[in-house]
């Protein structure tokens, strides 16, 4: 039986991810494979490329062929080198730095913000700047004292009654009653 080495597409219409897969060559492109010995996503940056070396190795040792993007991609991870005994066998794989986990970052973020608090960082909606400027300057109204003799005119009889002789009373001007 004739083995290969070939890509087996995956993913997107426009989003390519593929795995290497020892397969017979009669086979179709994403039928039925004998092992997978790997992946690649070209989408990355740089691209993924993970092969399991042992069993690449031992592929090609048994006579599978690989395809011309599977032996550039042995190439890059040095496995095509250590099966002809050419020098380079460490390849030329450049691995991406590793990200730090969404938790981390988010602690940091959350610690960040709690630390340094940003004056007028959001905008408050008009009724709530107008509460938070009458609770930090109240308006002084201003109060006109007058005896209980001119007030007890005005008042019902039940009020007068229980209103002390000597108490005053203090009315707002007209300036306040208009506010």
């Amino acid at each position: 039986m004739a083995t290969k080495i070939r890509l087996m597409r995956m993913g997107k219409i426009r989003t390519p991810y593929f795995r290497i897969v020892v397969t017979d060559s009669r086979k179709a492109r994403n039928g039925l494979s004998i092992e997978e010995i790997g992946r690649y996503a070209p989408g990355q940056e740089p691209s993924l490329i993970e092969v399991n070396s042992e069993r690449a190795q031992y592929w090609l040792g048994v006579g599978a062929l690989p395809t011309e993007a599977v032996e550039a991609i042995l190439k890059v991870t040095g496995d095509w080198q250590k099966f002809k005994g050419l020098p380079g066998t460490e390849g030329t794989l450049r691995v991406a730095t590793p990200q730090p986990h969404k938790s981390v970052a988010y602690e940091a973020a959350v610690k960040q913000a709690m630390d340094e608090p940003k004056e007028g960082a959001t905008t408050l909606k008009k009724k709530a700047q107008e509460k938070l400027a009458a609770k930090s300057a109240p308006a002084v109204e201003a109060v006109v004292e007058t005896p209980v003799a001119e007030v007890v005119a005005e008042a019902p009889a039940e009020v007068v009654a229980e209103a002390p002789a000597d108490a005053v009373v203090e009315t707002p001007t007209e300036e306040a009653a208009a506010e």
